[in-house]
């Protein structure tokens, strides 16, 4: 596996972490010296230096360096420097104690053969009111007539990159990369305005913030708007970054919610591969990429619901990275498919495709879409590749009354997991609910249709949905 290495700090955490033998180390000149470069050789590593030398602080030598790296056409992970460190100069530890609280000197990112999508990164995390324009990403957030639930992110970031249909895998691998690589930003104040009332966090370590609002009088249905700005960054104009987040309250004409998965649910990711998982995401982009067959075609149905017009919310929860919130929600809108709140995960770059407590996760999520809505029932949708069936058979236990139906796209044909699902539709039937295990989403609609959830005329859109997908298959 090759590595980009800038910084005298970056070499001495790759190297206790990465197996020497079969590693591909590119190394800016003055990293290491002859002799460890020598030890490295006879480990098993094939060392490269790089020539020019690369500055970590220069995004164009550093994207010099990484082509240089990639003439062999494999992926390179890259560190990325600090904004103070010298390329061809080792690296001290020169801060404080105060400085180091301020400051997260390191964020690993490592790349291995099992699929973890990461590597060795020396990032500052800038503290908020050091001056400089801050970007704030909004999460699409969700709330009933008297509670709204928003969560959003705060990056030293001017913008992200644009894709498009046209963009090669290189343009979708550096627009992944700025993505993944993003910088949070720590302790900077955030505030909410909503109805007249104001309320203020600070964002935590991951420069996530997150507001539970309880708004002075009743709030209508539909999408609301909150504002939000950050008091110590100023933009240009002088005034406070200000941005809107939009939040859903569900009209009182749905008859149920929807909780998805996305992960090979609506979205081929191959996910139990985490390897395959990482290259799908740098070869494609949210125009590329496909969804399942006649996904789209069924999700608008349960929206509608059997009256047509019901207007049926629709919640999507998965183990995918907050970072990749911008592309799935474009995603969601080029594919016709209906938006709705994501809640994705909070994750260290170590473990953004090592997916551990992935259970845990979701299933503390979906804990938190009830309790907004204790009286509304959903329909459960997700796949067999990893443990959704689980999760929704334990939401199943602790809520009897609250799941409608499960829905789960069959995956994984190994005759265990086939025995395994067996069990829990068993087990979840004797409460009064279903477990489907569904081959496609035409067969999914058909049984929809039957248990009054969509409009039977509803099911030729989806096998015609089904037909158009049958043309091209997800990009891999």
């Amino acid at each position: 596996m090759p590595f980009l290495i800038l910084t005298r700090a970056g070499f001495d955490d790759i190297v206790a972490r990465v197996a020497p033998a079969g590693a591909v180390f590119h190394l800016n000149p003055g990293v290491a010296t002859e002799e460890e470069m020598a030890r490295l050789r006879d480990a098993g590593t094939a060392v490269h230096v790089l020539a020019p030398a690369a500055d970590p602080r220069k995004a164009q030598e550093v994207d010099y360096a990484l082509q240089m790296a990639l003439a062999a056409g494999e992926t390179v992970w890259v560190e990325r420097g600090p904004a103070k460190a010298a390329p061809a100069t080792p690296v001290k530890e020169r801060a404080s104690a105060a400085e180091a609280r301020e400051h997260q000197a390191l964020h690993q990112r490592l790349a291995r053969t099992a699929g973890v999508f990461a590597k060795s990164a020396l990032r500052t995390l800038r503290k908020g009111g050091a001056g400089g324009h801050l970007m704030v990403v909004p999460y699409l957030g969700f709330g009933n007539a008297g509670k709204l639930w928003i969560k959003g992110r705060v990056l030293d970031e001017p913008i992200f990159k644009v894709q498009a249909s046209a963009d090669s895998r290189w343009s979708n691998l550096l627009a992944l990369y700025q993505r993944l690589e993003s910088d949070q930003v720590a302790g900077e104040r955030v505030r909410a305005h909503f109805q007249g009332q104001s309320l203020e966090t600070v964002t935590d370590q991951g420069g996530y913030f997150a507001f539970e609002i309880t708004p002075a009088g009743p709030v209508g249905d539909g999408w609301q708007t909150v504002a939000l700005e950050l008091p110590d960054s100023l933009a240009d104009d002088g005034q406070p970054v200000r941005v809107h987040a939009d939040v859903m309250v569900p009209p009182r004409t749905a008859r149920f919610g929807i909780i998805s998965d996305i992960d090979d649910t609506v979205l081929w990711t191959n996910v139990t591969n985490k390897l395959n998982m990482a290259l799908m995401l740098a070869r494609s982009n949210s125009h590329t990429r496909k969804p399942f067959k006649g996904v789209a075609a069924f999700y608008r149905a349960l929206t509608q619901g059997a009256g047509g017009n019901e207007d049926n919310p629709v919640f999507y929860v998965s183990s995918s990275p907050w970072h990749l919130f911008g592309p799935l929600v474009e995603f969601l809108r080029l594919q016709g498919i209906p938006v709705g709140p994501l809640l994705l995960r909070e994750l260290g770059m170590r473990e953004v495709f090592k997916l551990t407590s992935h259970g845990n996760h979701k299933l503390g999520k979906i804990e938190l879409i009830l309790s907004f809505y204790p009286d509304m029932q959903f329909v459960l949708i997700g796949d067999s590749g990893e443990q959704d069936p689980e999760i929704y058979a334990e939401v199943v236990r602790r809520h009897p009354k609250s799941v409608r139906v499960i829905y789960i796209r069959n995956v994984n044909p190994d005759p265990a997991r086939i025995e395994a699902l067996d069990r829990l539709i068993e087990e979840v039937s004797a409460t009064g609910t279903q477990l489907i295990l569904a081959p496609d989403s035409v067969f999914a609609a058909a049984h929809a249709a039957a248990e009054g959830l969509i409009h039977i005329d509803r099911l030729a859109s989806v096998r015609s949905d089904k037909r158009e997908d049958d043309t091209s298959l997800p990009a891999v």
